[in-house]
């Protein structure tokens, strides 16, 4: 289970997280939904270690991630730490100077792993994302969007980590393959059984991936539930706001479109 206890982060006169508390079940898909600037990729961004918050703690099966206390923050002193988290992002993230297969083997050559051992786990996460070794040899310039995230996709689970962190991963691609990659990212979720979180501003994305999904606004979680629960019982007129604009998008089709 990932715990988020009290968590907080100030940038000047910003307050980005406002004493945040958050579990995550084991196995489950929880989707961070909201506006830009509410605080839901700095939330995700605190967890894999990328921005150190002022306030909090975040665990992960009991043991500490980042503990915040009067020395300030810290992480455990033992780097594996980080194996346990795989972090995608948009267009995935990959090292330009490196082919597909350079930005697979990075993280697992630093781990000690054996080129043999590096291949075989290439081979077993390509028929599960559905690339072709051709892909191996291409540089990221030479790789269209949806193949870079893929590729993204694969880096991340490399090493088997046991959370799963996505930060609009599908933004940047267009509606067709996207919902090709919504499909699949499902697929993968449910088969693995990963913990995941993921951050979206797409509604109808976040029903469709997420078992819940946690609404925030000015680093405050606002609402979390099912899509029915935001829907049918809104916490406040923020929640209806952010659904009526989602509904002009025409959510209820999107959502069933990406569903067949």
């Amino acid at each position: 289970m990932l715990q988020i206890r009290g968590l907080s982060r100030q940038f000047g006169e910003v307050t980005a997280l406002d004493g945040i508390d958050l579990e995550v079940a084991t196995g489950e898909t929880v989707a961070l939904i909201g506006a830009s600037g509410c605080g839901k990729s700095t939330l995700l961004r605190s967890i894999v270690g990328l921005v150190v918050p002022d306030a909090g703690a975040i665990t992960l099966d009991g043991e500490p991630l980042v503990e915040v206390g009067p020395t300030g923050a810290r992480s455990p002193s033992d780097p594996t730490w980080r194996h346990r988290l795989g972090y995608v992002i948009q267009e995935g993230g990959l090292f330009p100077h490196l082919d597909a297969r350079g930005n697979l083997a990075l993280q697992a050559r630093t781990v000690g792993w054996s080129e043999e051992r590096i291949d075989a786990r290439i081979v077993e996460l390509f028929e599960l994302t559905r690339l072709e070794a051709a892909h191996l040899e291409r540089f990221p310039a030479q790789l269209s969007g949806g193949q870079r995230q893929r590729i993204g996709l694969v880096r991340a689970l490399m090493l088997d980590p046991a959370v799963l962190l996505l930060d609009e991963p599908l933004g940047a691609l267009d509606p067709l393959i996207r919902a090709d990659l919504q499909r699949d990212l499902r697929t993968i979720f449910e088969r693995l059984g990963k913990t995941v979180v993921l951050v979206t501003h797409d509604l109808a994305e976040a029903r469709f991936l997420a078992h819940r999904l946690v609404l925030m606004d000015a680093g405050r979680v606002v609402q979390q539930g099912r899509f029915e629960d935001l829907v049918k019982r809104p916490a406040d007129a923020r929640v209806q706001r952010f659904v009526a604009a989602q509904r002009t998008l025409h959510l209820e089709n999107a959502g069933e479109e990406a569903a067949e």
